[in-house]
C-alpha cells in the first residue's frame, strides 16, 4: 500500500540576497530604523511604500517604549508581586511587539512577497536590523538564464 500524500504545497522561494536596514541612533538608543531607501530594492518596490513601512514600524516601536501611566503601573505591579504577575498578563511592550509582527506579516502578504521581497521580523534579529530578503521569482530566474 502506498502512503503517498496527495496534498500539493507551493514551492518555497529561495533567497537570492539580503538587504539590511540599520538602526537609527540619531535620537538615542530607542528602537528606530533608518528610512534610507536601499538601492537593491530600486526596481522591486516604490520608495514611498518602503518609507511608509519603516515609518509605521518606527511608530509602533516608539509607542512600545513610551513611558506612561500604564507602563509605570505594570512596573509597580511587577515589583510588588515579585514579577509573578507577568506569568498571568502580557506587558504593553509585548503587545506592541506582537502588533509589529502582525503588521510585518500583513505587509509581506500584500506588498512585499508579490514583489519578490520578504521582511523578516526584527525581533528575530534582536531588534538590531530589519532584514529584507530578495526572493527567487519566475521573472528573476528567467532574467538569470538570459
Amino acid at each position: 500500500m502506498s502512503t503517498a500524500s496527495t496534498s500539493r504545497t507551493s514551492p518555497v522561494p529561495q533567497v537570492l540576497s539580503k538587504v539590511f536596514v540599520q538602526r537609527d541612533y540619531s535620537e538615542g538608543t530607542t528602537v528606530r530604523y533608518q528610512n534610507k531607501f536601499p538601492q537593491d530594492l530600486d526596481r522591486r518596490i516604490s520608495r514611498e511604500k518602503f518609507e511608509s513601512t519603516i515609518k509605521t514600524l518606527n511608530s509602533i516601536y516608539d509607542e512600545a517604549e513610551h513611558v506612561g501611566k500604564r507602563t509605570m503601573l505594570e512596573g509597580f505591579l511587577g515589583c510588588i508581586t515579585a514579577y509573578m504577575i507577568f506569568m498571568c498578563m502580557e506587558t504593553y511592550y509585548e503587545k506592541c511587539l506582537k502588533r509589529a509582527a502582525r503588521y510585518i506579516r500583513e505587509q509581506n502578504e500584500t506588498v512585499y512577497i508579490p514583489n519578490g521581497l520578504m521582511i523578516v521580523d526584527p525581533m528575530q534579529r534582536g531588534l538590531r536590523v530589519i532584514e529584507i530578503c530578495i526572493l527567487q521569482t519566475p521573472t528573476n530566474s528567467q532574467q538569470q538564464q538570459q
